[in-house]
């Protein structure tokens, strides 16, 4: 890959859990956050993105894709939610030049191809955008979205995660955006930020610990292992995020927490940044 311009900082690695559309235009903690955390990465002139890799829950495809559009849409893929959230644009540049590196030099876990390059289909779905924009409203930073094949193994998602590893020394971030649990069908709309069924708690908990003790490829195994994993996650698209993240993290970073907080007691907000 010859793409490559000297960054003087080598990038973290994010794992933001996202929750609720309506994160993006409301006035609470997690959006706080992650506005918090994006001024924190623009404190300093050589800490800045020269471009951010997002990998979403909400596009998932059979096989892997890029996105590699000059002017990625911002895509409303929900509905029930008030005017004022499909208004929202998020108008980051995207970085052709860029994705055809990467879909060139990143393989498929499953058969070692080359990654598919969209260049007009997709764009910056609201996992993506809904935290970008807290964390730089400016959307002057060039965003890339890397689909999520739900059709492999969970270790194949965490072979692609460490292929990523070595973008953080381009200076390119690493976004991945999800939840460590995600249960629609059981949320309780009146439940506090503190409040939680135990099984959701206990699932994030243990998520938690394999983070803390470096374990990456305990996070892949859980899905298969955890007694309540399924009532966690009745589907795994939005915890397979988390296994490109701490692929591309690594066993030797150092990893903290925010937004340790839940919302409708079955959607861990749980967040995470790798340095």
């Amino acid at each position: 890959m010859n793409h490559q311009i000297p960054s003087p900082e080598r990038q973290p690695v994010l794992f933001i859990g996202h929750g609720s559309p309506m994160n993006a235009i409301e006035d609470n903690a997690f959006r706080r956050a992650w506005s918090a955390l994006g001024e924190d990465l623009l404190a300093e002139a050589d800490s800045r993105p020269r471009a951010i890799l997002c990998i979403s829950a909400h596009w998932v495809t059979r096989g892997w894709w890029l996105t590699g559009m000059a002017s990625p849409r911002t895509i409303h893929d929900f509905g029930g939610f008030p005017q004022a959230l499909f208004d929202v644009q998020y108008p980051a540049p995207g970085d052709p030049e860029l994705a055809r590196e990467l879909a060139e030099a990143l393989t498929q876990p499953s058969d070692g191809q080359p990654l598919g390059l969209d260049g007009g289909h997709w764009g910056l779905d609201h996992g993506a955008w809904s935290v970008l924009q807290p964390m730089f409203p400016k959307a002057d930073i060039p965003v890339i979205q890397l689909s999520i094949d739900m059709g492999c193994p969970m270790s194949e998602h965490l072979a692609l995660g460490r292929q990523l590893a070595g973008l953080r020394s381009m200076g390119i971030l690493i976004v991945a955006s999800g939840n460590t649990v995600h249960n629609l069908r059981a949320m309780h709309r009146d439940a506090t930020p503190d409040q939680a069924y135990d099984w959701a708690m206990a699932f994030d908990a243990e998520v938690a610990d394999c983070i803390t003790r470096h374990d990456v490829n305990g996070l892949a195994d859980l899905p298969g292992s955890s007694a309540v994993g399924r009532l966690a996650h009745p589907s795994w698209e939005h915890y397979a995020p988390l296994l490109y993240a701490a692929g591309a993290a690594g066993e030797s970073a150092y990893a903290s927490f925010f937004n340790e907080a839940f919302q409708g007691a079955s959607i861990a907000m749980r967040s995470v940044v790798w340095r």
